[in-house]
């Protein structure tokens, strides 16, 4: 049965969910990386993304031109949703998969899965978030992505707010600090994580 031993790993965009995640890893968990997934099935449905969305956001090459689409699909809630339609059942396909393979191996392991809340699509009891306040995320957005406010404040608002994810969390890693605190917090968490498995 998939999820037996599994703990989602989620939050908002920009919020340090890669960074906290990559910390439970070095303490010994291990992860499903569900971005990591959905890169490698957008890649095998390219020629899919032609035929919905045009030739223009995939390269001669046959790339998908993720930032092109990204730029689409944050801005039209139809195209969002085209591509969704697209990708999930892929995507929860292998991760259930890889999920069974994890039970398989005993012991909590971490599902990193940013949009645990607004799929609803995995029946996993314990929920990481890892929070930083809305303006810290917007903030971190553009610097990271060089995105406009009005950019930034378009993927924010695809998702569920951070303060109703952190209202939801079995635990919540706070990252509205430097390195230093992210990585007292991911410890915390980890400790508990162990104690209850």
């Amino acid at each position: 049965m998939a999820f037996k031993h599994a703990v989602a790993l989620t939050g908002g965009i920009a919020s340090g969910k890669s960074t906290a995640c990559n910390l439970l890893k070095l303490y010994g968990l291990r992860v499903i990386d569900a971005d990591a997934i959905a890169r490698g099935m957008l890649q095998q449905q390219a020629d899919a993304v032609r035929r919905l969305f045009g030739k223009s956001y995939v390269t001669d090459e046959g790339e998908v031109d993720r930032k092109r689409l990204g730029a689409l699909v944050f801005s039209d809630s139809e195209a969002r949703k085209a591509l969704e339609a697209l990708l999930h059942p892929k995507i929860r396909e292998e991760i259930i998969r890889q999920s069974e393979a994890q039970d398989r191996l005993g012991g909590p392991y971490i599902v990193d899965i940013p949009l645990f809340f607004e799929t609803g699509s995995y029946p996993i009891e314990k929920v990481i978030v890892v929070y930083a306040p809305r303006e810290v995320q917007k903030e971190r957005l553009m610097k990271r992505e060089g995105l406009s406010e009005a950019e930034a404040e378009a993927r924010l608002n695809a998702q569920l707010d951070i303060e109703e994810k952190r209202k939801r969390a079995t635990w919540v890693i706070d990252n509205s600090g430097n390195l230093k605190q992210l990585q007292r917090e991911t410890e915390r968490v980890f400790d508990k994580i162990t104690k209850t498995a």
